[in-house]
């Protein structure tokens, strides 16, 4: 028997500390706070603490979802997207069954990906209850991409906030999980990447340097080459998206809601007019928290149910660092 997997509850959890393009503005007089919103659709940012984690913050997503009503000693598998561990070992996963009290019968493991990874947690979860592994499944994001950053690399500091989420999959719930498309094309690994402090190499690089963009680059921070990553999100999202309603039986204007990574103002808004997605049905939750990567759309998710936009046919869309992609068709 095929059972199926839903969301049963969402919840968030965003950083204490703000940074707001004003303040942005007071480091690089050259930007504006205005020019800031404009060009990338966000005012301010959450920022971890020197001393909080992305397992930090998965705790207290998991915990703001258990405040919402959700049973810990119900919970059978714990499940964490972060390019962002405690630890090289043990899974950060592991860590948290202990701290969220949960059962030791629990399944736990973390994987590492980005700005697609809530997909690809959903699919997993959906694997795991089809395959009677798993019945209630606690699927976290949490990222810290702002400990990435060169402080002087403006661009990604406009961009980038930290967060977690947590969603419950479970046998029941709110909305089903229908079809799902992945693809990767790790020949553009290099468009998004840390490159040191891993196995290929441990120590920091100490090789920054100015481009000939006037960015700042290193190899111990985070670099996005804006460019080619947009022209890779243009390029793949569109067959996602036609592939994913011709699984689903759907036509384009059978989707309710459409709810993509919130990458920036700009991209997502590129990427519904390409589509000609009708800009009622596009939703867009990104000016208060930024990017905060596999938490954009769940985060979004959460905040589209507040306003009780989550009706029908609702189609999620990721794309990002691996280069990755992934889209998943709920039906509420």
């Amino acid at each position: 028997m095929n059972k199926k997997a839903y969301i049963k509850d969402i919840a968030y959890y965003l950083p204490e500390a703000i940074l707001t393009n004003e303040q942005i503005a007071q480091e690089f007089p050259e930007w504006s706070a205005e020019k800031v919103a404009n060009k990338v659709g966000i005012t301010e940012r959450h920022i971890a603490a020197d001393d909080e984690t992305a397992t930090d913050m998965a705790y207290h997503a998991a915990e703001n979802l258990f405040a919402q009503g959700m049973d810990r000693n119900a919970v059978d598998f714990i499940i964490l997207c972060t390019q962002s561990p405690d630890y090289f070992l043990p899974s950060s996963a592991c860590i948290l069954q202990d701290r969220l009290r949960l059962s030791k019968k629990c399944g736990a493991f973390d994987f590492n990906l980005g700005c697609s990874g809530y997909e690809y947690g959903l699919a997993i979860a959906k694997g795991l209850i089809a395959a009677d592994i798993a019945k209630n499944i606690l699927l976290l994001t949490a990222e810290t991409y702002t400990k990435y950053l060169h402080e002087q690399d403006k661009g990604n500091r406009t961009i980038f906030g930290d967060g977690a989420s947590a969603t419950l999959v479970s046998t029941e719930g709110f909305a089903e999980i229908g079809e799902m498309v992945v693809g990767t094309d790790g020949s553009g690994a290099e468009n998004l990447i840390v490159r040191s402090l891993g196995a290929r190499h441990k120590l920091p690089l100490m090789d920054e340097h100015i481009d000939e963009e006037g960015t700042m680059v290193s190899g111990d921070h985070l670099y996005m080459h804006g460019g080619n990553v947009f022209n890779f999100t243009a390029d793949v999202v569109p067959p996602m998206v036609e592939e994913l309603l011709e699984k689903s039986h759907l036509k384009q204007e059978d989707v309710d809601l459409w709810v993509f990574h919130q990458a920036n103002k700009y991209m997502i808004n590129y990427l519904r007019k390409l589509l000609d997605i009708d800009k009622d049905k596009f939703y867009i939750y990104m000016q208060t928290v930024g990017n905060t990567v596999s938490s954009t759309i769940p985060i979004a998710l959460c905040e589209a149910r507040k306003e009780d936009r989550l009706h029908g046919n609702i189609l999620l869309a990721g794309f990002g660092v691996g280069l990755s992609w992934g889209g998943v068709m709920l039906h509420c």
